[in-house]
């Protein structure tokens, strides 16, 4: 059978868009003013795995990450399904106004990309991509991603030596230094207990007393709080 030009060209592009992209890289940048986060997960997975539902009460591996920066949980989770993943790409924090990068993660069957961290200083946020398909075609593709609250945790912001443990409400730490003390709690309950939209640090203006041991001119944000670049080679 004769193929046509045309028709031959129309063949070649449905390839592109069917074929399973193999290999990613992944450029993600911290755009906010003050906030830190903590080691990243970078993982490709099918939809056997989910990191993170929004609206959807959060699993104990989200709640270990979201509260205190543990990856332990979902690395032992995306693992067992055979996920691609890469954890602390940084090497640790992820500064503001800071970049860090994944080269050549080898995606192989997994079709999704997932990303969270936890956003510090708060109780419960986190920065999150949640299961992004990755496009089969060549090329490099922008996503401005949301700051999440896990709803496991009041966000009372007061910085509490130790709370990073899931249940211990408190902010386990301000990377930058940068805060007050002696707050006594901006928030005694959270009436959304799921995974949701972060409303962002309020802190106050005073940095002894007052409620929030955040300064509300410092560690106020808003959504997006990063940009990730994906390279599909």
């Amino acid at each position: 059978m004769k193929i046509t030009p045309v028709l031959f060209g129309s063949l070649i592009s449905l390839m592109a868009t069917t074929a399973s992209a193999e290999m990613i890289s992944v450029e993600i940048t911290n755009l906010t003013q003050s906030m830190y986060f903590t080691p990243l997960m970078v993982t490709s997975h099918t939809d056997t795995a989910d990191v993170f539902d929004v609206g959807m009460t959060a699993s104990i591996e989200l709640q270990a990450m979201a509260e205190g920066g543990d990856l332990a949980g979902l690395t032992t989770l995306l693992d067992s399904v055979g996920a691609a993943s890469m954890a602390n790409p940084a090497g640790g924090l992820l500064a503001p106004a800071s970049s860090t990068s994944v080269m050549n993660l080898d995606t192989g069957d997994n079709n999704l990309l997932s990303i969270v961290a936890m956003l510090l200083p708060t109780n419960d946020g986190f920065v999150g991509l949640d299961a992004w398909p990755i496009p089969a075609t060549a090329g490099t593709y922008t996503i401005m991603l949301n700051g999440y609250d896990a709803g496991t945790e009041v966000n009372d912001e007061r910085v509490v030596a130790d709370s990073g443990m899931p249940g211990v409400v408190g902010i386990p730490a301000n990377p930058g230094g940068n805060g007050g003390t002696g707050g006594t709690g901006v928030a005694m309950t959270e009436a959304n207990t799921t995974v949701h939209i972060h409303r962002g640090n309020l802190g106050d203006n005073q940095l002894t007393g007052g409620s929030s041991d955040l300064v509300s001119s410092v560690h106020r944000w808003l959504n997006p709080v990063a940009k990730v670049v994906v390279t599909v080679q």
